[in-house]
């Protein structure tokens, strides 16, 4: 037996590569194929970019653009409505930034909309669009604005030297010598005070000696008030006295011990004496006038002025009598003494 068997004879190379029919053909239709799926998708990302919708111009003015680069995205409420298309110098030596803003998302723009250029600490630069007044005119195609710029490393130095200046300050305030430490003291002693027996009067008067003076004379006023208190209630038990002296009891108004009513009484008695002199006297004006009249009867007429004046001699005699009781009376009396208990 062989062990190395010959291979079997190669086919020829005629058999092996047929011909492939219109070969050429088809390597040109995928060729055709790939570049137009290349185009195409070149197409769809300029399209899906907006490359072919329309736009217009919006010219931002800014001192400088840092942090700003082409392609970024204006900002209104936080969704992207346009793109930085170009950054250019202008003569005056500030920044325009020219941003296409799409058609459809124009109408965010207003004449009074606000832009800003807000740097952060980390990231890259903002630019964004407010509008207040959506009632406003729309921005025109081609505005120029100026932009607000907002650069918060800029804040930095700013707020690091604030920072420096407060911690120098609260060093100050609790150095052992400052301000705070005796004002703090002091407060310490006042409370000590206000806690001690003189209590806010030492506090306010200065010492104990003045603070002791005034409570004493608080006690010597609150002794003369009772005082005071005590002579007026004498005062008005001697008024209910006299009142009733004057007056009688309300239980009993007609007392034999009031003086008004028997004032009253009296000077009703003395109206009564007064009126039947009053009636004595018109009786003597009578016989007077008869006695003119009658010439000869005298006698008789002198009898009777003789009754007629012994009747007035009466009543004035009464009178006088009511008068002097009267007098005797108080408060008629010239030498009355009123006892009070």
């Amino acid at each position: 037996m062989n062990e190395h068997a010959t291979p079997p004879p190669a086919p020829p190379a005629s058999e092996s590569l047929r011909p492939v029919a219109c070969l050429e053909l088809k390597a040109a239709a995928l060729l055709l194929f790939t570049l137009l799926l290349i185009v195409g998708s070149g197409l769809y990302l300029l399209y899906a970019r907006g490359v072919f919708e329309p736009t217009q111009t919006v010219i931002l003015t800014a001192d400088d653009s840092e942090g700003v680069v082409v392609g970024m995205d204006m900002t209104f409420s936080g969704f992207p409505i346009g793109r930085v298309r170009r950054i250019e110098l202008a003569s005056a030596g500030h920044a325009r930034i020219l941003v296409d803003v799409p058609r459809k998302d124009a109408h965010w723009l207003r004449t009074s909309s606000v832009f800003t250029l807000v740097r952060g600490l980390v990231g890259g630069a903002n630019i964004r669009a407010y509008s207040g007044i959506l009632s406003d005119p729309p921005l025109p195609d081609g505005a120029e604005r100026p932009v607000l710029g907002g650069d918060v490393g800029a804040e930095v130095p700013r707020l690091l030297s604030a920072a420096r200046d407060l911690l120098n300050n609260l060093s100050a305030l609790s150095a052992p010598d400052a301000a705070l430490g005796s004002s703090l003291a002091q407060i310490k002693t006042l409370t000590e005070r206000l806690n001690g027996p003189d209590g806010a009067l030492g506090v306010l008067l200065g010492n104990a000696a003045d603070a002791r003076q005034l409570l004493a004379l608080l006690e010597r006023s609150n002794a003369v008030l009772a005082r005071l208190d005590a002579l007026l209630a004498r005062i008005d038990g001697m008024a209910a006295r006299a009142d009733r002296q004057l007056l009688g009891s309300d239980d009993d108004k007609d007392s034999k011990d009031a003086l008004l009513p028997a004032l009253r009484a009296s000077a009703a008695q003395l109206d009564g004496l007064l009126a039947d002199t009053r009636a004595s006297l018109g009786r003597v004006d009578a016989v007077l006038q008869e006695a003119q009249a009658i010439g000869a009867n005298a006698r008789e007429a002198t009898t009777d002025l003789g009754a007629l004046r012994a009747q007035v001699q009466s009543n004035l005699s009464k009178l006088e009598g009511l008068i002097n009781q009267i007098g005797r009376q108080w408060p008629f009396a010239r030498d009355t003494e009123l006892s009070l208990p």
